[in-house]
């Protein structure tokens, strides 16, 4: 057994006085030595955290002892040590930042929730429609097999991308999926919203199906994309598993993330090691030029 473990958890639920609860949440945090990103908005609370087994044990026994997350979900993953370098805990506007024209309550006007058995079984049906709920890049490293690739950058372009690229599949049944589910409560409501009727998520997200002992991840292919050092965490633990991420300079396959070595650029991209080392961590010779070029290189 490892003596670091990882915890993702969310809740929609109605904080009141969220900023307060926050600033409390905060501090608590720090006198339990944890490290992390915990969001609180007065919609609910959406974190991932790292700590030692008896950190992370007194947190979940101390979340639901409070009557607001008795029914708290975590997931559980264990690790070697720290997950992230820092703590972060901040009161938001929205967990989700989607800054739609409507009102939404993902705890009923989302789409149905599937168990990762159930998810499984509607993959194989040849009349669905599989929607990834996150980020291009994120799809880029892993993703459910016929899976639509978003070609959007945040989460509050979703809205707009759907009435451009979906429209011709309001009458179908549509699936989607995110890293934890807190993503897809929110999209299926918007799906909805905008006249998807037959629309489904995956309950817990990519991470509880990769810990299905039924599923275990097949058809899932690659790794899965996580906000913290770990960078990906591995989804399928079949031999069907294949690596689907691809290096950004020469095409050969790759899992490895790294961010442009160009500090005005930062480009987070797939590169392979043989590409990391001729390219020298940048994404282009316009940013290893740039990066020469800078006062702080000709110090």
């Amino acid at each position: 057994m490892k003596d670091y473990r990882v915890l993702l958890f969310y809740k929609y639920v109605a904080i009141p006085d969220a900023e307060a609860f926050a600033a409390e949440h905060l501090q608590y945090c720090k006198d339990l030595g944890i490290k992390g990103r915990i969001l609180i908005a007065s919609e609910g609370i959406n974190g991932t955290l790292s700590g030692t087994v008896e950190q992370t044990e007194r947190y979940m026994a101390d979340m639901h002892s409070h009557p607001l997350f008795e029914d708290l979900f975590f997931k559980v993953d264990d690790s070697d040590g720290h997950a992230f370098k820092k703590l972060f805990v901040r009161h938001k506007k929205e967990l989700v930042t989607l800054r739609y024209d409507q009102k939404l309550d993902p705890n009923t006007d989302g789409g149905g929730r599937l168990s990762p058995v159930e998810f499984q079984q509607y993959l194989q049906r040849d009349d669905v429609i599989v929607l990834d709920g996150r980020s291009g890049y994120e799809y880029d490293l892993g993703h459910f097999r016929n899976a639509i690739r978003p070609d959007l950058d945040s989460f509050r372009e979703f809205p707009g991308w759907l009435r451009d690229n979906m429209e011709q599949h309001k009458d179908k049944t549509i699936l989607t999926y995110c890293t934890g589910g807190i993503r897809c409560e929110m999209l299926t409501a918007v799906m909805r919203k905008e006249g998807f009727e037959d629309v489904y998520q995956l309950d817990g997200g990519i991470v509880t199906y990769g810990k299905d002992p039924v599923t275990q991840g097949r058809l899932f292919d690659g790794s899965c994309y996580v906000f913290d050092e770990r960078i990906s965490v591995p989804i399928n633990h079949t031999d069907e598993n294949v690596v689907v991420g691809t290096c950004y300079h020469c095409g050969q396959p790759s899992e490895n993330y790294i961010n442009c070595a160009d500090d005005t650029c930062h480009r987070q991209h797939l590169c392979c090691d043989a590409c990391q080392a001729e390219y020298e961590g940048y994404c282009s010779e316009e940013c290893r030029q740039h990066d020469s070029a800078s006062p702080a290189a000709a110090r």
